[in-house]
């Protein structure tokens, strides 16, 4: 399974633009809020790896 790293872009509704950022990319992942931890806000880095998405400290 890969891994990947994000940072959280923007927040709108129910929803936030992730851009990765294990890669060269400008790229936006629209991804609904409900998959993601309550805690994010924008500029929260995140690890996805097996389905789930993880907060970086």
């Amino acid at each position: 399974m890969k891994a990947f790293d994000y940072v959280v872009v923007s927040i709108e509704g129910d929803y936030a633009n992730l851009r990765r950022t294990d890669i060269e990319s400008d790229e936006l992942k629209l991804v609904a809020r409900a998959l993601l931890p309550d805690t994010i806000a924008e500029g929260t880095k995140l690890h996805y790896e097996y389905m789930e998405y993880t907060v970086v400290e």
